[in-house]
């Protein structure tokens, strides 16, 4: 039986016209030589195998070249022990961030925490405390929250952190800096009457707080001790504040604040009512309030008769004496950092009928910690004119502009009158030698008058003892001339 394969045509798979047997054809198989581009790829795998093996010799051989070689062979997707150990491990020590007496020789970390909105006129004089401030700069982050502005806060203020930290004074610039943009929806207008407006009062402080909340927990970090809140309008603050008020070593702690005034206005008043301590009379109103009303100082609808901070100033008195408050104001606040780690915040909800920096104050204190302030150590806010004194203001100006022009009047009509007349001196030395000349002639003629009568007097008594008596002549008396063109 034929085991070939046969195609379908009926040939077999031999070649017609060939024998069957089975022959190789030597000239068609025969191994050929290797041609040289073959060679050169086996030299280089020979090579990069050589190399392979050298370098895991080094990395086995020497540890220290391990940082240097792995990245670079693994194109950064292993990393070395070290490395992978700062990446991903960090180890911090809370009990050395407690906060104390003497931070600035501690070496104690500040976290300066602001909000901004519609601040671009204010960030001059806001840079300019920043930069006159005794704690050490480098010390101190500095974090902005920039929100709900329409003005150029934020280019401004962009402007001025590079210039600090650029300043060619090493120890001007400050640490980390952080800007935090975020708008909250607040509507109510910056302007005096619209923000410290009863009716806006409770909204406007609980967006407030929001901000607050999210500024710190933004930017608060595990190597700050101490937390410092100030506003971006203060105009006069002590350049140790940071050292005064860390030297208490209190929790919380906030100065007194007041403000100038016009000296038509009685030349200062106190400005942040929100330092208080608690009082019988607003416990009671709070209980009759409801769940989300909030109480707020300073204003008619709320009469609390709370012992306030700012009437307590004594412009001599001791700016180290203390006071116990429960409620506290926003102006400039230090606090030690741990407070905000223990949980304590700025209530954005009613809390025991307050919110912000009130009830951040009923709540430090309600958690044992402690809340003072410095009735006799004081800061100056930026005065801003209500309604009412711009409106004085006014009137103030128009009658100052009046009595400038009815002064400029009264010296015009002096200068007419004095322009009618000639200048009388030579005409008056004329007149006074004439008068002079008529009156010594008239004293003359007089004391001739009398030495005549009396000569007369003198004839008739000697007459009438001698003999009959002589009549005696009658004086002749001479007109007075008058001075020509006088009447």
């Amino acid at each position: 039986m034929n085991r070939h394969h046969a195609f379908a045509n009926g040939y077999s798979a031999y070649p017609r016209g060939q024998s069957r047997a089975f022959s190789i054809s030597p000239h068609r198989f025969q191994p050929r030589p290797q041609s040289a581009l073959r060679r050169r790829r086996q030299l280089i795998q020979r090579l990069c195998f050589l190399g392979g093996v050298s370098i895991l010799f080094l990395v086995l051989i020497f540890p220290s070249w391990r940082a240097a070689i792995l990245p670079t062979l693994s194109l950064g997707l292993l990393h070395s022990s070290d490395d992978l150990q700062l990446q991903t491990l960090r180890y911090y020590d809370l009990s050395a961030v407690q906060g104390t007496a003497q931070g600035w020789e501690q070496e104690e970390r500040v976290l300066m925490l602001t909000p901004l909105r519609d601040a671009s006129s204010h960030l001059p004089m806001f840079f300019s405390h920043l930069r006159n401030l005794t704690y050490p700069h480098h010390l101190i982050d500095l974090a902005f929250l920039v929100s709900d502005s329409k003005d150029a806060t934020l280019e401004l203020l962009t402007q001025m952190l590079e210039e600090v930290q650029n300043d060619p004074d090493p120890k001007m610039a400050f640490g980390e800096i952080s800007v935090i943009q975020k708008d909250f929806g607040q509507k109510v207008q910056q302007d005096v009457e619209s923000r410290h407006g009863f009716a806006a009062q409770a909204g406007r402080r609980k967006l407030m707080a929001q901000a607050r909340n999210w500024l710190l927990s933004a930017t608060l970090r595990p190597t700050h001790s101490w937390v410092y809140w100030r506003d971006a309008d203060v105009e006069t603050a002590p350049r140790t504040i940071l050292e005064d008020l860390m030297r208490h070593d209190k929790d919380v702690i906030v100065p007194n604040v007041w403000r100038p005034l016009p000296d038509w206005l009685g030349g200062e008043q106190p400005y942040d009512l929100n330092s208080w301590q608690e009082s019988e009379t607003a416990l009671a109103l709070a209980e009759t309030l409801d769940e989300d009303a909030v109480i707020v100082e300073g204003y008619a609808e709320y009469a609390t008769w709370r012992p306030h901070l700012a009437y307590l100033r004594d412009p001599y008195g001791d700016p180290d004496m203390e006071m116990e408050l429960d409620g506290v104001g926003g102006v400039s606040i230090l606090a030690k950092a741990k407070v905000f780690r223990s949980g304590v915040h700025f209530p954005a909800f009613s809390f025991e009928k307050h919110a912000e920096t009130e009830a951040f104050g009923k709540m430090a204190k309600r958690m044992g910690f402690s809340v003072i302030g410095l009735p006799h150590y004081t800061i100056w806010h930026l005065y801003e004119p209500s309604v009412d004194d711009l409106r004085h203001m006014e009137e103030m100006e128009q009658e100052r502009k009046a009595r400038e022009k009815e002064e400029k009047d009264q010296a015009e009509r002096a200068e007419r009158v004095q322009a009618l007349f000639k200048d009388p001196g030579p005409q008056w030395d004329i007149d006074k030698a004439f008068v002079q000349d008529s009156i010594e002639t008239e004293q003359k003629e007089l004391d001739l008058v009398n030495h005549v009568v009396g000569a007369s007097d003198a004839q008739a008594s000697e007459a009438q003892q001698n003999g009959p008596a002589v009549k005696a002549p009658e004086p002749s008396i001479t007109p007075v001339p008058v001075a020509p063109g006088k009447p």
